[in-house]
């Protein structure tokens, strides 16, 4: 299975590399496979590599939804113990 998440793109490097927020977390990706890209877009990313850009509503709605399911995760997890 494979995931992409969206993550909002906060600075262009050379090379075709940028850096993403990701929840807090800033990481290096690559952009040589999306054209156009500007700081403030959000791409989806999966495994270092942005592939596409994405809505910034639907990118929100997506982050909104993992942020409930790892709360919903957490709650389970600790109803178990």
């Amino acid at each position: 299975m494979c995931l992409a998440i969206p993550a909002l793109l906060v600075e262009l490097r050379p090379n075709d590399q940028a850096v993403v927020n990701l929840g807090g977390i800033r990481k290096e990706i690559s952009i040589a496979l999306v054209a156009d890209v500007q700081v403030g877009d959000y791409v989806i990313v999966h495994v270092g590599h942005a592939i596409g850009v994405i809505d910034p509503e639907e990118a929100q709605r997506t982050l909104a939804l993992f942020a409930e399911m790892a709360q919903s995760l957490e709650t389970a997890t600790g109803a178990a113990t």
